[in-house]
Protein backbone atom coordinates (compact mmCIF):
# COMPACT_ATOMS: atom_id res chain seq x y z
CA UNK A 1 0.00 0.00 0.00
CA UNK A 2 0.94 3.60 -0.75
CA UNK A 3 2.16 5.70 1.84
CA UNK A 4 0.41 9.64 1.59
CA UNK A 5 3.36 11.84 0.92
CA UNK A 6 4.16 14.57 3.69
CA UNK A 7 2.23 17.86 3.07
CA UNK A 8 3.72 21.63 3.11
CA UNK A 9 1.68 23.32 6.02
CA UNK A 10 -0.42 25.08 3.36
CA UNK A 11 -1.37 21.78 1.64
CA UNK A 12 -3.39 18.65 2.33
CA UNK A 13 -1.33 15.61 2.04
CA UNK A 14 -2.07 13.85 -1.49
CA UNK A 15 -0.70 10.89 -3.07
CA UNK A 16 -0.18 12.70 -6.37
CA UNK A 17 3.78 12.97 -6.90
CA UNK A 18 4.35 16.35 -7.70
CA UNK A 19 6.67 17.55 -4.39
CA UNK A 20 4.77 19.56 -1.66
CA UNK A 21 7.07 22.86 -2.79
CA UNK A 22 5.92 22.81 -6.17
CA UNK A 23 2.32 21.88 -5.43
CA UNK A 24 2.42 25.01 -3.36
CA UNK A 25 4.25 27.11 -6.57
CA UNK A 26 1.60 25.71 -8.61
CA UNK A 27 -1.42 26.14 -6.74
CA UNK A 28 -0.59 29.78 -5.71
CA UNK A 29 -0.72 30.10 -10.35
CA UNK A 30 -4.13 28.65 -10.20
CA UNK A 31 -5.14 30.53 -7.18
CA UNK A 32 -4.62 33.80 -8.58
CA UNK A 33 -6.32 32.30 -12.23
CA UNK A 34 -9.60 31.19 -10.29
CA UNK A 35 -9.61 35.38 -8.52
CA UNK A 36 -9.29 36.56 -11.94
CA UNK A 37 -11.77 34.36 -13.83
CA UNK A 38 -14.42 34.41 -10.70
CA UNK A 39 -14.29 38.55 -11.31
CA UNK A 40 -14.83 38.19 -15.19
CA UNK A 41 -17.35 36.11 -14.54
CA UNK A 42 -19.61 38.07 -12.69
CA UNK A 43 -18.55 41.48 -14.68
CA UNK A 44 -19.42 39.38 -17.64
CA UNK A 45 -23.00 38.58 -15.95
CA UNK A 46 -23.23 42.28 -14.90
CA UNK A 47 -23.14 43.34 -18.24
CA UNK A 48 -25.54 40.36 -19.19
CA UNK A 49 -27.58 41.92 -17.00
CA UNK A 50 -27.56 45.23 -17.93
CA UNK A 51 -27.03 45.56 -21.85
CA UNK A 52 -29.55 47.73 -23.67
CA UNK A 53 -30.09 49.08 -27.07
CA UNK A 54 -31.58 47.05 -30.12
CA UNK A 55 -29.09 44.25 -30.07
CA UNK A 56 -30.33 43.49 -26.52
CA UNK A 57 -31.87 40.18 -26.35
CA UNK A 58 -28.59 38.25 -28.78
CA UNK A 59 -26.16 40.20 -26.63
CA UNK A 60 -28.50 39.25 -23.44
CA UNK A 61 -28.07 35.55 -24.43
CA UNK A 62 -24.31 35.73 -25.43
CA UNK A 63 -23.33 36.99 -22.38
CA UNK A 64 -24.91 34.51 -20.09
CA UNK A 65 -23.65 31.49 -22.49
CA UNK A 66 -19.75 33.21 -22.11
CA UNK A 67 -20.85 33.21 -18.48
CA UNK A 68 -22.49 29.83 -18.20
CA UNK A 69 -18.42 28.66 -20.20
CA UNK A 70 -16.34 30.59 -17.28
CA UNK A 71 -18.77 29.11 -14.59
CA UNK A 72 -17.02 25.20 -16.15
CA UNK A 73 -13.54 27.09 -16.20
CA UNK A 74 -13.71 28.31 -12.46
CA UNK A 75 -15.43 24.28 -11.56
CA UNK A 76 -11.92 23.18 -13.20
CA UNK A 77 -9.24 25.20 -12.02
CA UNK A 78 -11.05 25.16 -8.32
CA UNK A 79 -10.96 21.06 -8.66
CA UNK A 80 -7.53 21.32 -9.73
CA UNK A 81 -6.44 23.22 -6.88
CA UNK A 82 -7.80 20.94 -4.55
CA UNK A 83 -6.71 18.05 -6.50
CA UNK A 84 -3.20 19.19 -5.60
CA UNK A 85 -3.52 19.65 -2.19
CA UNK A 86 -4.69 23.09 -1.78
CA UNK A 87 -7.96 25.08 -0.95
CA UNK A 88 -9.84 26.56 -3.42
CA UNK A 89 -10.71 29.72 -2.37
CA UNK A 90 -14.07 30.83 -4.63
CA UNK A 91 -15.80 33.13 -2.86
CA UNK A 92 -16.60 37.08 -4.27
CA UNK A 93 -14.62 38.57 -1.68
CA UNK A 94 -11.53 36.83 -1.80
CA UNK A 95 -11.99 37.40 -5.57
CA UNK A 96 -12.27 41.05 -4.93
CA UNK A 97 -9.30 41.21 -2.87
CA UNK A 98 -6.82 39.85 -5.28
CA UNK A 99 -8.26 39.55 -8.47
CA UNK A 100 -5.94 41.60 -11.52
CA UNK A 101 -9.26 42.65 -13.98
CA UNK A 102 -9.82 46.25 -13.81
CA UNK A 103 -13.28 47.37 -12.15
CA UNK A 104 -16.49 47.01 -14.93
CA UNK A 105 -17.61 50.49 -14.97
CA UNK A 106 -21.07 51.38 -13.27
CA UNK A 107 -22.74 52.08 -16.70
CA UNK A 108 -21.63 50.39 -19.50
CA UNK A 109 -23.32 53.01 -22.09
CA UNK A 110 -23.66 51.45 -25.39
CA UNK A 111 -24.07 47.81 -26.57
CA UNK A 112 -20.61 48.71 -28.45
CA UNK A 113 -19.42 50.03 -25.11
CA UNK A 114 -20.47 47.17 -23.48
CA UNK A 115 -18.99 44.75 -25.76
CA UNK A 116 -15.60 46.79 -25.79
CA UNK A 117 -15.20 46.76 -22.12
CA UNK A 118 -15.78 43.08 -21.93
CA UNK A 119 -13.79 42.56 -24.84
CA UNK A 120 -10.93 44.35 -22.71
CA UNK A 121 -11.77 42.14 -19.59
CA UNK A 122 -11.09 39.02 -22.01
CA UNK A 123 -8.31 39.80 -23.89
CA UNK A 124 -6.57 40.31 -20.44
CA UNK A 125 -7.61 36.87 -19.14
CA UNK A 126 -6.52 35.22 -21.75
CA UNK A 127 -3.09 36.67 -21.70
CA UNK A 128 -2.99 35.87 -17.96
CA UNK A 129 -4.25 32.37 -18.81
CA UNK A 130 -1.13 32.22 -21.15
CA UNK A 131 1.35 33.50 -18.41
CA UNK A 132 0.03 30.90 -16.21
CA UNK A 133 0.44 28.40 -18.86
CA UNK A 134 4.29 29.89 -18.96
CA UNK A 135 4.42 29.25 -15.53
CA UNK A 136 2.93 25.69 -15.15
CA UNK A 137 5.45 24.71 -17.87
CA UNK A 138 8.63 26.24 -15.77
CA UNK A 139 6.86 24.66 -13.14
CA UNK A 140 6.74 21.29 -15.18
CA UNK A 141 3.11 20.68 -14.40
CA UNK A 142 1.55 18.86 -17.88
CA UNK A 143 -1.57 18.77 -16.20
CA UNK A 144 -1.94 22.07 -15.15
CA UNK A 145 -0.96 23.25 -18.23
CA UNK A 146 -2.90 21.14 -20.61
CA UNK A 147 -5.98 22.78 -18.19
CA UNK A 148 -5.11 26.46 -18.93
CA UNK A 149 -4.58 25.33 -22.37
CA UNK A 150 -7.88 24.73 -23.26
CA UNK A 151 -9.71 27.23 -20.94
CA UNK A 152 -6.88 29.97 -23.12
CA UNK A 153 -8.50 28.16 -26.80
CA UNK A 154 -12.26 29.15 -25.44
CA UNK A 155 -11.29 32.50 -24.21
CA UNK A 156 -9.17 33.56 -27.70
CA UNK A 157 -12.60 32.21 -29.07
CA UNK A 158 -15.20 34.18 -27.30
CA UNK A 159 -12.72 37.64 -27.80
CA UNK A 160 -13.02 36.40 -31.67
CA UNK A 161 -16.80 36.59 -30.99
CA UNK A 162 -16.70 40.14 -28.89
CA UNK A 163 -14.45 41.64 -31.97
CA UNK A 164 -16.39 40.86 -34.39
CA UNK A 165 -19.34 42.63 -33.14
CA UNK A 166 -17.64 45.52 -33.32
CA UNK A 167 -16.31 45.22 -36.86
CA UNK A 168 -18.15 46.72 -39.03
CA UNK A 169 -19.63 44.72 -41.96
CA UNK A 170 -18.64 46.52 -45.38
Amino acid sequence: MAKKKTAPADTFATRIDIPGKVRTALINVLSQQLADTLDVYSQTKQAHWNVKGREFYQLHELFDTFAGDLLGHIDDIAERITALGGTARGTVRHAAQVSRVAELPDVLGTSKQAIATLADRYADLAKSTRDAIEACDEIDDAGSEDLLTGISRDLDKKLWFLEAHLQDAE
